[in-house]
């Protein structure tokens, strides 16, 4: 582990191809309402709030707003906003990608 990123669980080649599947599911989708609509499909209600949260949670580490804060301001776990905070600055560049340089999710 010298790149310092985690590498990757050890997947079977069954979770790896749904995976790519399900990558390339929304890589077709060319329409936020599209892509609304596949999520509420997909997702339970429980699933839909939790990745909504990390996408909270890694705005606000972001913003270096200090963890009990965050913890406070959106109901998440320190555990779950350290390992937030831990993608964020040493995954595959997801949050990155969506939060822009900034760190602004598109909200206004």
């Amino acid at each position: 582990m010298t790149s310092g990123k985690v590498p990757a669980a050890d997947a079977h080649g069954e979770t790896v191809q749904r995976f790519d599947e399900l990558v390339a599911a929304f890589a077709r989708l060319d329409d936020p309402l599209e892509v609304a609509a596949f999520l509420r499909d997909l997702c339970t209600t429980a699933e839909l709030d939790a990745m909504g949260q990390r996408l909270t949670v890694a705005r606000l580490v972001k913003e270096s707003v200090p963890y009990q804060e965050i913890s406070r301001r959106t109901g998440a776990s320190t555990a779950t906003i350290t390992r937030v905070a831990h993608w964020l600055n040493y995954g595959e560049g997801g949050y990155g990608a969506v939060l822009g340089r900034d760190g602004r999710d598109g909200r206004d």
